[in-house]
């Protein structure tokens, strides 16, 4: 009796090193749509009331748990039953992500000095403020739901050839993860000013270590969004070259001298611009009919 309860032991203990592991390699894998989904999430996030930057995290961080919830019993039914669907929504991810980068890419090649106009919440009728608000979220909880299918795609590719059990327990832990860490991380991103703020505010003297150190944290956060968005941007397409270059056999044979990452920037790039090209005529035909 003793010996099975500890072989019982034995193997839970197997099988959480097993799933450890695996989550350490889905990690790494999806690490460049996390980059992605965190400079994403914290422009989304940015734009609102200081009073109400928090409580719109909060619902976009429910609304991505839910996508989540959506995801993962579709990925896992579509891995054990039609292991062939999981590559196709994989390149069809690429497709999207290889576009919104080099989308990003075009417009700041061709429109960088055009005005950038963003809604100012201290400008628009109080009235107005909870349907903005709405709409953000909402804009934002979509955006989440085709980075969380990347994300959950790509960890689940990592365990494809794994026990369906090693499969559940490391694709749901990437995505608490993604989840967990990525709006934790925006949420501070987000507060920074604030906190910067409050320190600049802490005492009366004009030039004391608090004020320096304040100063920092308000002057750095346009910075640190811009980063994170040129971060994203290159994600974006290094991300979608490796998909189109690890699961199409006609890319991962082409120019095999070249670097790897060379290779899946200018892949992820020329798609996305194809890409671009494309959805620019489909929208001046579809303004002629």
């Amino acid at each position: 009796m003793a010996s099975g309860f500890f072989a019982v032991l034995d193997d839970i203990s197997a099988l959480m090193d097993d799933v450890a592991t695996m989550s350490k390699v889905a990690t790494k894998k999806t690490a460049g749509i996390l980059g992605d989904d965190l400079a994403v999430n914290a422009e989304k996030a940015t734009g609102f009331l200081a009073s109400r930057e928090i409580p719109v995290l909060w619902a976009i961080t429910k609304g991505s748990f839910v996508n989540k919830l959506i995801i993962l019993p579709i990925a896992f039914l579509l891995s054990a039953y039609l292991p062939t669907a999981i590559t196709v929504i994989l390149i069809l991810g690429g497709i999207y992500l290889a576009y919104e980068g080099a989308e990003k890419v075009y417009e700041y090649i061709f429109h960088r000095n055009d005005e950038e106009k963003y809604d100012d919440p201290t400008e628009v009728p109080e009235e107005e403020l909870p349907e903005l608000e709405k709409k953000k979220i909402k804009q934002a909880i979509i955006t989440d739901f085709i980075l969380s299918v990347e994300i959950v795609i790509i960890a689940l590719s990592t365990v494809v050839n794994e026990t369906l059990t090693i499969q559940i327990a490391t694709v749901s832990i990437v995505a608490l993860l993604a989840t967990v860490g990525v709006y934790g991380i925006v949420a501070l991103i987000v507060r920074m000013d604030d906190y910067g703020y409050r320190l600049i505010n802490l005492n009366d003297r004009t030039d004391s270590f608090s004020d320096k150190v304040g100063l920092v944290l308000v002057n750095a956060l346009p910075k640190i969004i811009k980063g994170l968005a040129v971060v994203g941007t290159l994600a974006l397409l290094l991300v979608s070259g490796g998909i189109f270059n690890h699961n199409i056999d006609f890319f991962h044979h082409l120019l095999p001298a070249w670097p790897t990452m060379l290779k899946e920037f200018l892949l992820g790039l020329t798609i996305g611009l194809v890409a671009v090209l494309l959805m620019q005529l489909a929208k001046k035909m579809f303004k002629r009919t």
